[in-house]
């Protein structure tokens, strides 16, 4: 299948992606390293003064094509084989295809996941396990597909530029799932439709929609059918979201509060301290400030608002664990329902049917909360970066926590797995960098935990023997020999200890693998 994928109209459609585009991506990633050096060294980031009447415009976005005018609860994983299955079986109303975040880049990974979608696109896909069960799509209804291409930061190698360079990841994965199925999505009646990530500025939201627009025409397809839903997930990017929308223009579906990466986002631009990662919730003044003006933002301009990932893994054997889980993700879904927005994320299928129930009961028949306008929302820049009101403490547990989260998911992430359930949490690249980076940043900043327990490299090491010793009598000597546990102590090194930090682990993750 992969020759099926890898076939030279659609190798030229991505050459042809490269040649006009690749050089402005880099150019905008210069920008964001100058952006980035100027809000450390100030702490300050704030709305840009040249768009104010891009703010202040009575413009909207088109209505949602009716696959995507109902997404009360989408569900997000990865495109391994069973997990695609098991997603279009769950009954969410969307599947947010994982190139991303929850994928690792082995180039087995990247066409092995493009041959999936091209399967699921056409209710094809079947899989057979080495235990001999089989998956098999249900009856349906199946949710509607949204491909989550890679940011524009991550190179892909095996495509290369025609002089040679690195190609672009994000050109990669959309300019595959778009040649082979963008016509049969709408002889289906669907679309070509896709989540964007990692976004630090309006710009490189125009450079998306001069793609988008370059892609369509070279196939035939009319401006407008693709339809983009932005991942607000930076802290320069919350500052420019009606930018954002605006740039997209007729390709615009809506935002979504990417809560994770938006943690990170904050600690790598203001390098600021952040208490534990579990004590930071979305009711900590600076992200309540982020929801409130995600939700205004989007319905003003009739774009959907999207909330943020429940990242719990339900326990076959734990009940009381379960409990306490379910109590949390209804809290968290509630807010965000209350807070107006048009649905939200769950990792697992068996969390589809709780988010599903709270928005029913707040959509009352409705396919969405669009019409609920938030005209009261008015968010200062000072509330947006008001990080210091956050409360909570830097534990020792929360240290151990980052330091084992960390270990454990780079080394699943080297073997090809980038969705990896932890202590029943479902943990992604943007939690392991969360993780990383408060490490790096507790330690350059000399904090202690309160607990008295200065934060240090030797503290780190000390704490990686240890975990590392419990993972060893897990799977003991011959499972510990084939793991890649060596590889990610070094590569957690690298981006959690050393003096300059790394803008992102899995950039020097991708030279680790094939």
């Amino acid at each position: 299948m992969m020759t099926e994928i890898l076939t030279p109209e659609a190798r030229e459609f991505v050459a042809d992606l490269h040649r006009q585009f690749a050089d402005r991506r880099d150019e905008l990633l210069s920008l964001r390293a100058l952006r980035r050096a100027e809000a450390a060294r100030t702490g300050r980031l704030d709305f840009l003064p040249e768009t104010v009447d891009v703010r202040e415009g009575a413009w909207t976005v088109p209505a949602a094509p009716p696959d995507l005018a109902d997404r009360r609860v989408e569900i997000t994983g990865p495109t391994e084989r069973k997990m695609t299955i098991n997603a279009l079986n769950s009954g969410a109303k969307v599947w947010l295809a994982d190139l991303e975040d929850a994928n690792t880049p082995h180039w087995d990974n990247v066409i092995g996941g493009q041959v999936n979608l091209y399967e699921a696109v056409r209710r094809t896909i079947s899989y057979d396990s080495p235990e001999g069960k089989h998956y098999a799509l249900g009856e349906g209804p199946y949710p509607t597909i949204v491909v989550r291409p890679r940011g524009w930061h991550l190179d892909e190698r095996h495509l290369p530029r025609e002089d040679g360079r690195p190609g672009v990841g994000a050109l990669t994965d959309f300019g595959l799932y778009f040649f082979h199925n963008a016509q049969e999505l709408i002889e289906r009646g669907s679309g070509p439709y896709f989540y964007l990530p990692k976004m630090e500025s309006h710009l490189e939201a125009r450079l998306w929609n001069d793609v988008f627009n370059h892609a369509q025409d070279h196939l035939g397809v009319p401006r407008g059918t693709i339809r983009a839903t932005v991942l607000i997930e930076t802290i320069p990017a919350a500052f420019e979201m009606d930018e954002i929308l605006h740039e997209l223009r007729d390709h615009a579906s809506g935002l979504n509060a990417g809560r994770w990466d938006y943690l990170f986002s904050i600690i790598k631009y203001l390098r600021v301290t952040l208490p534990d990662r579990a004590a930071v919730t979305m009711t900590a003044p600076f992200m309540r400030a982020y929801t409130e003006l995600l939700v205004a933002t989007c319905h003003k301009r009739g774009a959907f608002a999207m909330g943020g990932m429940a990242a719990f893994i339900p326990s076959r054997r734990d009940p009381e664990i379960n409990a306490v889980a379910f109590a949390k993700v209804r809290e968290d879904k509630e807010r965000e329902a209350g807070d107006g927005f048009d649905g939200s994320w769950v990792a697992h299928p068996d969390l589809v049917a709780i988010c599903r129930e709270i928005f029913d009961a707040a959509l009352a028949g409705k396919p969405n909360q669009l019409d609920r306008q938030r005209p009261e929302v008015s968010v200062t820049a000072g509330q947006l970066l008001d990080v210091a009101a956050t409360p909570g403490d830097v534990t020792d547990a929360g240290v151990r926590g980052n330091v084992e989260v960390a270990l454990r998911y780079i080394e699943a992430w080297l073997r090809g797995n980038g969705a990896v359930g932890i202590h029943h949490l479902m943990e992604d690249a943007a939690t392991a960098e969360i993780s990383r980076s408060q490490i790096w940043q507790w330690i350059h900043q000399g904090v202690r935990t309160a607990e008295g327990t200065p934060i240090t490299a030797e503290l780190v090491h000390r704490l990686e023997d240890e975990v590392l010793a419990e993972i060893a009598e897990q799977l003991g000597d011959a499972g510990y020999k084939d793991s890649r546990f060596d590889d990610a102590r070094a590569l957690f090194e690298r981006v959690a200890l050393a003096d300059d930090f790394a803008d992102f682990l899995t950039v020097p993750a991708y030279e680790l693998i094939d």
